[in-house]
């Protein structure tokens, strides 16, 4: 299955079947992609992230990537200092990309109490493909 094909399948089931965040689902698709086993508590780490994106603080689409990125580093053995240099030439690059790193600014509408579930699906596609050529340009 291609990448992109991917990405759409498993994003939209884990927003409309399992009903997970934009940050889990980050994780758990380009854990997919990449071939990583993801603890148990990495995946329960992420469900807190939930409560600061309705804050409106940073996205999780950001904070899974940025959290997948130091999981991917540490398997392959690189050091500290470069997954910390990625992280932050990562976020510089999304933010060029998609304007901000901050949820109530990328999410579309923002937020309204009537909001529906699973607003940013599209958004979360696009993000997660672009951090995955993201990953793979650095590599």
């Amino acid at each position: 299955m291609k990448t992109v094909e991917l990405i759409g399948e498993r994003v939209h089931d884990y927003y409309w079947k399992e009903d997970l965040n934009c940050a889990t689902t980050t994780l758990k698709v380009l854990a997919e992609i990449f071939d990583i086993e993801l603890d148990f508590q990495v995946i329960a780490s992420a469900v807190g992230m939930h409560g600061a994106g309705k804050f409106g603080a940073q996205c999780g689409l950001v904070e899974g990537s940025l959290m997948f990125l130091g999981i991917l580093g540490r398997d392959k053995g690189i050091s500290q200092e470069i997954i910390i240099s990625s992280c932050y030439n990562f976020a510089n690059e999304f933010q060029k990309e998609f304007g901000s790193l901050a949820c109530k600014e990328l999410r579309p509408e923002g937020f309204k109490s009537d909001d529906p579930p699973h607003l940013c699906e599209d958004l979360t596609k696009r993000a997660i493909e672009f951090t995955a050529n993201y990953i793979l340009c650095s590599c």
